[in-house]
């Protein structure tokens, strides 16, 4: 199972003093936070993609680089790929390069965002959100896995004996995860096409995120990838932790009274009832991520989010050493006990470079055998 963290990249005011970092701040905050989620471990690291303030990170691929050029081991992901306002052409080159540059060691997760102003900056409409997502996706794939490409499509130019390049690392695509929070079309297309699902599992009760996964995995299954609990699934969470539980609440309350997103609305101990949000001890974090698959079944991703509501660095690379070296390792081994032998790991490029040379390997035993 990988382990590792997303930043949406906000830049907000410490709610404890009122400083506001720079935009050049965050950013190398962000790059730091990378580099440490590697030296502590970790498997993943993903940044978002916005294109508004009080956010910084609208180009994905130039962050990923960098931190690929600085890391060894760490898996580059994305938190977001606006599928629907960024041209597939550009994402199949961008990626297909990082690829490149980063040995292979890149995925990325499709989704339409949560800013609905994005959609006319880019020349397109939010009322065409959802078939963005199907169109444009259907054209990034034959991109990345047809060398000549025709298409015509809704929603940009025709392409004519098109190629996009470079091609894919080893000819084979980044591993793609389709986000969403609320929308069951997006676990829909994920099912259809076998792609990873993740379920953004921060702002909405278990129960809703039990049903969007339980709906990806039977779709799944009914487009024949193999039985339900095959299916890949990520998930998000959200947590703050000290040695004692409530040294974290109390430091983690104006961060949380003052977040972005969830600011000036329902209590912290509200939220952390009705939401997977977990402030408190290392062991409690263990806990609580562990009765996850309870609803979920066995999945494949966690990601943490923890570097954000103007937390400053010093406390979010804190956190980072509290998850590598008492946190994940314990979720490793109890996820690992607890999964079925039959359930598979998260793909990766080595994953499924070594599966298409086995499968093209059984097939040229079997030819060999009909000649004989």
């Amino acid at each position: 199972m990988q382990f590792g963290i997303f930043s949406v990249g906000d830049v907000t005011p410490d709610p404890t003093n009122g400083r506001v970092p720079t935009e050049a701040e965050r950013i190398k905050a962000m790059v730091a936070i990378a580099l440490k989620a590697e030296e502590v471990g970790l498997d993943v690291f993903a940044t978002g993609e916005h294109h508004n303030p009080p956010f910084v990170p609208s180009s994905p691929t130039t962050m990923l680089g960098f931190v690929a050029a600085r890391t060894s081991r760490l898996l580059l992901s994305t938190a977001t790929t606006l599928i629907t306002t960024n041209d597939p052409v550009k994402i199949a080159e961008d990626y297909a390069m990082l690829q490149h540059l980063a040995d292979g060691r890149v995925d990325l997760m499709m989704g339409r965002g949560n800013t609905g102003p994005v959609y006319p900056w880019f020349g397109q409409d939010i009322r065409n959100g959802i078939p963005l997502a199907i169109n444009n996706y259907d054209l990034l794939r034959r991109l990345w896995r047809e060398d000549v490409v025709d298409w015509q499509g809704k929603f940009r130019t025709p392409l004519q004996s098109f190629t996009s390049t470079p091609r894919p690392l080893d000819g084979i695509p980044p591993f793609v995860w389709h986000g969403s929070i609320r929308s069951p079309e997006i676990a829909e297309q994920a099912a259809y096409y076998g792609d990873g699902f993740f379920a953004n599992h921060i702002f909405w009760p278990k129960e809703h995120t039990q049903r969007m996964v339980g709906l990806y995995r039977q779709r799944f299954e009914y487009y024949g990838h193999g039985s339900a609990d095959r299916a890949i699934v990520g998930l998000g969470g959200q947590v703050f932790m000290r040695r004692n539980s409530q040294d974290a609440v109390t430091e983690f309350r104006p961060y949380f009274d003052n977040a972005p997103v969830y600011g000036h609305g329902p209590a912290l101990e509200d939220f952390m009832r009705e939401t997977p949000l977990t402030v408190g001890s290392p062991q409690q974090v263990i806990d609580r991520t562990l009765t996850f698959r309870e609803y979920v079944g066995d999945y494949q991703r966690q990601l943490f989010l923890v570097d954000h509501a103007g937390l400053p660095l010093k406390t979010v690379l804190e956190q980072l050493d509290i998850l590598g070296e008492q946190v994940v390792p314990v979720l490793r081994e109890e996820f690992a006990a607890r999964r079925p032998a039959h359930v598979p790991e998260a793909p990766t490029h080595a994953s499924m470079r070594a599966e298409r040379d086995a499968a093209a390997k059984a097939g040229a035993g079997a030819e060999a055998g009909a000649t004989r």
